[in-house]
């Protein structure tokens, strides 16, 4: 299982270090947005709109936009300085509490947290500690440069840290619409609700619910390809730089002939034009001698 961050859990004076791997999974099947015409992926381009080109990640910074149009811009040094004064690498636990007290609106993210080397004995002690009392820790952790509010619990045999949503984070319900305050029920209308509550009611058998969707859409994708419904991307034309070679090379030499006649051909008219001017120039004196 891969390890995605190293550090330590601390209660009180105890640190246990604890390598962090990521408990889930996304199971979505990932489809590419293709050219209908040649099922070619889809390139996206970051465009600035304003000078109208594209822009490559050196140019981009990280801004926010507190009014419309105004943005306070975050340096690459910004970030750093937090980062160095938060991320300490460790799993602060700073309260216990009881599970059921935390609705799981809350919850987002599972992790395990699996002991370091010199770890297992002080690992083994919070995880017995944890479940004689019935208690959880509540901790905050720098993950990515980004705090986390999270409860450190027991699942099964094994230390699991989920990150939980701040208070500030989760919306208020009051502000969800048409939600009826009281109705009047019939109270046959309720005694039917609750006995088809029993007759569902069952233990929790996570192996038995599957997503059947994704699994219908898996044997699609495989019925098209044992029936050869694929298409193969057309690969971008490649310059050939022996092509382009030749051709500059082509274009040299057709420009150095032409040079080459423009010259002969300036040549020409200037030895012509010197021996129109000899001639003229001998007449001209033979004429003066039969003169004189």
């Amino acid at each position: 299982m891969h390890t995605m961050w190293k550090g330590t859990i601390s209660f009180g004076l105890v640190n246990i270090p604890v390598k962090l791997h990521s408990a889930t999974e996304n199971k979505d099947i990932s489809l590419r947005n293709l050219h209908k015409e040649c099922q070619s992926p889809v390139k996206y381009e970051k465009i600035c709109p304003v000078c109208d080109k594209e822009v490559s990640n050196e140019e981009i910074v990280k801004g926010f936009e507190y009014t419309k149009n105004k943005f306070v811009i975050l340096e690459d040094e910004d970030f750093e300085a937090l980062k160095e004064e938060k991320d300490d690498k460790a799993v602060e636990i700073v309260d216990f509490v009881k599970l059921d007290e935390i609705d799981p609106i809350y919850f987002d993210r599972s992790y395990y947290l699996s002991p370091a080397e010199g770890g297992g004995k002080a690992y083994a002690l919070l995880r017995q500690a944890l479940d004689d009392t019935g208690k959880i820790g509540l901790a905050k952790i720098t993950i990515r440069s980004k705090e986390h509010l999270a409860v450190v619990r027991i699942y099964h045999n094994t230390i699991v840290m989920e990150t939980i949503y701040y208070p500030d984070e989760v919306r208020d319900f009051q502000e969800v619409p048409n939600v009826p305050e009281e109705a009047e029920l019939a109270d046959k209308e309720l005694k039917t609700a609750k006995m088809l509550i029993d007759q569902l009611t069952t233990e929790f058998e996570p192996e038995k619910y599957t997503n059947e969707y994704r699994t219908a859409l898996l044997d699609l994708i495989e019925q098209k390809k044992e029936g050869d419904e694929i298409s193969t991307a057309k690969e971008p034309e490649k310059e050939d730089n022996v092509t382009d070679l030749m051709e500059a090379l082509e274009k040299s030499l057709d420009k150095t002939k032409s040079g080459k006649k423009k010259k002969s051909t300036s040549q020409k008219n200037t030895s012509g034009q010197k021996k129109s001017t000899s001639k003229k120039k001998s007449t001209g004196e033979k004429k003066e001698k039969a003169t004189s």
